[in-house]
């Protein structure tokens, strides 16, 4: 059937509404497409830009995504088709997004200014992204966004780009596992990745790159003594920390999962202050916990305002990558820590916690 009879049948489906007619019409444009030789592709794509362009937006949500799926990787598809179907729903727009070679740079960085967070992340895991994409994403420094990057091996990340990405680590956690494994992390990087991660990465990190473990353990733990060497251990509350969380527990606003969102935020201070008042502790026994080689200490002042089980991990991470990579205690102290959750009361592990931390 030549490209002109074809196209009198697309656009006869494409005024049904039939849903059977609705998928006749996806495989005969798909087949037009394939069977089109170098002098009736324009022809086809001028059809498709008709048909397809006024039809997206009523076309069944399963008709448009197994249409993203058979054009995803087509060079063919016309641009305006390709860039309508990236903005469509996720599930839609993932395949074009991954693929779709007809994506310009320029499309790209519209979808991370315009697009969902989902849509970001999408961009963000692409093979071979671009450079001028890689530093748009860096420039919004959207956490999900910059992970998703950090595990994208083949994009075009800088060694500027890559200390970028180190550095944004040490406050977004879930950064530093594929940045430990990422194939442009150079040695000067992986001291300074050194100093955030947790344990398990930390073995990984020395045995890549040669490095003398016990050299930096020992420099972390100077370092840490000198930090809090005839200081307050409470000296880094301010009055203004003090007051905001006065404020959010007046208002009832002060909650368990207030803490991991001033982690991640990268705020230890008001951390420390707003632990201390959902418990009711004094400032210096929370410093304490946090300075110590007691990770289970900590888990009994969360337990006790009601922090899960689960959660504690992704609480210690955080402080540690705050606070020099203290408390310390290893996956030991891990273990020690699961068993400060219980089964007992909250006012069990409210006390344990005050009589264990005075006592360091």
């Amino acid at each position: 059937m030549s490209v002109a009879a074809k196209s009198d049948v697309i656009l006869s489906l494409a005024a049904s509404r039939d849903p059977e007619d609705r998928a006749r019409l996806l495989t005969s444009i798909v087949e037009m497409c394939d069977g089109a030789g170098e002098a009736e592709i324009h022809k086809v794509r001028d059809l498709l830009g008709s048909v397809f362009l006024g039809l997206v937006a009523q076309a069944e949500h399963d008709i448009r995504r197994r249409l993203a799926e058979k054009i995803a990787d087509t060079a063919w598809a016309p641009a305006p088709l390709v860039l309508a179907l990236a903005q469509d729903d996720i599930e839609v727009a993932r395949p074009i997004i991954a693929a779709s070679p007809v994506l310009q740079d320029h499309d790209l960085i519209r979808l991370l200014v315009e697009a969902t967070l989902d849509h970001q992340i999408e961009v963000a895991r692409r093979p071979q992204l671009g450079a001028p994409v890689v530093e748009a994403i860096l420039q919004q420094s959207e956490p999900a966004v910059m992970t998703a990057l950090a595990g994208n091996d083949t994009a075009a990340i800088s060694p500027e780009g890559m200390n970028r990405l180190v550095d944004a680590s040490r406050k977004v956690v879930a950064m530093r596992s594929p940045l430990v494994r990422h194939p442009r992390l150079s040695a000067e990087m992986a001291q300074r990745l050194y100093i955030w991660v947790g344990q398990s990465l930390r073995t990984a990190v020395a045995a890549r790159f040669r490095l003398d473990a016990q050299a930096l353990d020992n420099a972390l733990a100077d370092a840490v003594r000198e930090a809090h060497s005839g200081m307050d251990p409470a000296a880094g509350v301010t009055d203004n920390d003090t007051k905001l969380i006065e404020k959010l527990h007046a208002a009832g606003q002060l909650r368990s999962g207030f803490l991991l969102k001033v982690l991640r935020e990268g705020n230890l201070s008001l951390f420390v202050a707003a632990l201390a008042r959902l418990g009711n502790f004094e400032t210096d026994q929370i410093q304490r916990a946090l300075d110590s080689d007691r990770p289970e200490i900590l888990a009994l002042a969360c337990a006790a305002v009601g922090i899960d089980r689960s959660v504690y991990p992704s609480i210690l991470d955080g402080v540690r990558a705050l606070n020099h990579n203290r408390p310390g205690g290893g996956s030991e102290g891990m273990r020690r820590a699961s068993g400060a959750f219980g089964p007992f009361d909250r006012d069990i592990a409210a006390m344990a916690f005050r009589q264990t931390a005075s006592s360091v």
